[in-house]
């Protein structure tokens, strides 16, 4: 039994060692530009060993997205509560949250990075766009789901689009990551994050009836 869980114990150490090592490849190089023999170099482990745990390149990615809980989906769990009596600030409380996590998370910054980044869409990573753009129609739902409850409660006016102003915060999600990414030093995400979310829910709430056309 001890040899058996030696064994498993080792196992565990190189499937993470691998993990940790294909995560500082590909922010060095690229998801493209990095072989699995560049990452079996790096961790100091055969290619064997690398398909033992994972089947190919976009596998051991995936791999590593799991091991990370990345900034979005956190907000995800956050804003799901469909009995909270206040739904904007609950979906405010979970952006921010997405943004501080990744503002104080040196691994969930690396692979943002690497999805903002270093990894291109082509034929050898399709799963890996498959995967992000699921989360994108779970993300959308989920905002809308809580933009429609704060219409119900009257947080918001009864013409508001909820579809439409979940696209506006998860858009404005999106491009804070990438600007701060770029250069994380230029601003605070956090407070800079809150305070645009503000406005935006804030011109949410006196957003004029859209005019029929004619």
């Amino acid at each position: 039994m001890a040899m058996v869980r030696k064994t498993k114990e080792e196992a565990l150490e190189t499937r993470t060692r691998i993990l940790e090592t294909a995560e500082q490849i590909f922010s060095e190089q690229g998801v493209s530009h990095t072989s699995l023999q560049d990452i079996a170099a790096a961790a100091n482990v055969t290619r064997g060993a690398i398909y033992w745990h994972f089947k190919n390149k976009t596998d051991l990615l995936d791999a590593m997205l799991q091991r990370v809980k990345m900034p979005i989906e956190d907000a995800l769990e956050r804003s799901c509560d469909v009995n909270s009596p206040d739904p904007l600030s609950q979906l405010r409380r979970s952006a921010v949250g997405a943004m501080q996590l990744i503002s104080e998370g040196a691994s969930a910054q690396r692979v943002c990075e690497i999805l903002l980044f270093k990894c291109e869409y082509v034929a050898e990573t399709a799963d890996m766009r498959r995967r992000h753009v699921d989360s994108r129609k779970i993300a959308l739902g989920r905002y809308e789901d809580g933009f429609r409850r704060a219409i119900a409660l009257g947080q918001l006016p009864p013409h508001t689009d909820p579809r439409i102003a979940a696209l506006g915060l998860h858009a404005i999600m999106h491009g804070l990551f990438m600007d701060w990414m770029l250069e994380p030093g230029d601003f605070d995400i956090t407070e800079v994050g809150g305070r645009v979310i503000d406005d935006f829910l804030a011109g949410l709430k006196i957003s004029p009836p859209e005019t029929p056309a004619g």
